[in-house]
């Protein structure tokens, strides 16, 4: 079929490449300030003495201002609020800490213990694993099986294949913020209608299809949503756009061009602006989500490619795929505080629930390499095998998932 016929083509080495409390201030005495003395019962005689005796006139009551009040401070993290403590819910909190690595070439998921750095299993899944996605309630993973036409369902408590979701080509799996949705990306090197590049909707759980958007600009790639989650926006890793498309409706609203090879996209902390790596520019372009104007860009290593945020979600990682290389953007500045050189070929990147380390599969160099979030420096390298990619640490902190490899609000 023409779908399939780009799946299967070679891609380039670019591919996949409590809240502040209110301060209220209060005038001491102001209850009993604001009752008027009364003067004394009035004759003609005093009538006379107080008109001739202004200085015994009884005083004004004082104004009485409201008291200023200070708009209070947005909650630390933002829209990462949930995140930002390192507590997991209730809800996930019996799932044993794993580290689920797709490996691209293998058709396998190796599962790693991230107290011993030690593999502890090898899942066999579909051919051309992409990413390993928790569900939007985090009680199940999916594995995005590209070249099989279909999604890998493993239950992050037994390790096991528990079932099957059909999706044509799916390379990478989301859940809208309400949790109706799922969204699966086919991510073809031709726009459609020569290639079905688009989102394919489907209600969650039941995962019925409800449609199709075919995406005109190849290379449909990764996404994320507007802090209300009305809105997505879509990277195009082949057209130099993003795309940005109503989720009710599922139709585009509008595409901005950021120029280079656009990949991981991520929504700030703030709501208002948008990271999209850029492989080919070699940095971060900035965007503001209310005028979907490009507003700055962040110059950084040769590659950059995947995108995750510092569990304060006070920094933004980078990882620079050519350079070998992972650089740390301020989030509220745009300053690069830092770039440590990790060698490889750095691709996804996921944060520890604690936030005190950093996984990264190195795409080209068939190991996953665990980084000191604070220093840069190399704790472990671990080798998996064919091509790592898409890998997900789980479980996180997080009211729910909205897939990818684990982007939690």
């Amino acid at each position: 079929m023409g779908r399939l016929s780009g799946v299967e083509r070679s891609r380039s080495s670019f591919r996949r490449l409590g809240a502040n409390a209110l301060l209220a201030l209060s005038l001491a005495g102001c209850q009993a300030a604001s009752a008027t003395p009364s003067a004394p019962p009035a004759t003609p005689a005093n009538t006379q003495a107080i008109a001739a005796k202004p200085s015994q006139l009884p005083s004004a009551a004082p104004t009485v201002h409201p008291s200023p009040t200070i708009a209070p401070s947005p909650p630390p993290g933002g829209i990462y609020a949930a995140t930002v403590t390192g507590l997991l819910s209730a809800s996930v909190q019996d799932i044993p800490a794993r580290v689920w690595v797709p490996n691209e070439r293998g058709s396998k998921v190796v599962v790693i213990d991230p107290a011993t750095f030690e593999i502890v299993d090898r899942i066999d899944v579909g051919a051309y694993p992409e990413h390993v996605s928790p569900s939007w309630d985090g009680q199940l993973l999916y594995v995005n099986d590209m070249h099989t036409d279909f999604m890998s369902i493993i239950d992050p408590r037994t390790a096991k294949v528990v079932g099957r979701v059909a999706a044509p080509s799916p390379y990478n799996l989301y859940f809208t913020p309400a949790g109706d949705r799922a969204i699966v990306v086919e991510d073809m090197l031709q726009g459609a209608p020569k290639e079905e590049n688009g989102l394919r909707f489907f209600t969650y759980p039941g995962f019925k299809e409800v449609g199709f958007l075919p995406i005109r600009w190849a290379g449909a790639d990764h996404l994320d949503f507007s802090a209300d989650g009305k809105t997505l926006y879509l990277s195009c890793e082949y057209s130099a756009r993003v795309e940005v498309v109503d989720v009710a409706s599922m139709k585009v609203r509008t595409d901005i061009v950021v120029g280079g090879l656009p990949t991981d996209v991520r929504l700030a902390p703030d709501g208002g602006r948008l990271f999209v790596a850029n492989q080919q520019l070699n940095g971060v372009t900035v965007i503001d989500v209310t005028t979907n104007q490009q507003i700055g860009f962040v110059k950084l290593g040769k590659g950059s490619h995947g995108l995750s945020l510092s569990r304060d979600a006070r920094s933004l990682y980078v990882t620079n795929r050519i350079a070998g290389s992972v650089s740390v953007v301020d989030i509220a500045t745009l300053d690069v505080r830092d770039t440590w050189a990790i060698d490889g070929s750095p691709d996804m990147i996921a944060v520890s629930a604690d936030g005190a380390q950093l996984w990264i599969s190195n795409r080209w160099d068939r190991t996953v390499v665990v980084v000191d979030s604070a220093t840069g420096k190399v704790i472990k390298t671990i080798a998996t095998g064919a091509y790592p990619h898409g890998l997900a640490y789980w479980p996180l902190p997080g009211r729910f998932s909205l897939g990818h490899n684990g982007n939690m609000r």
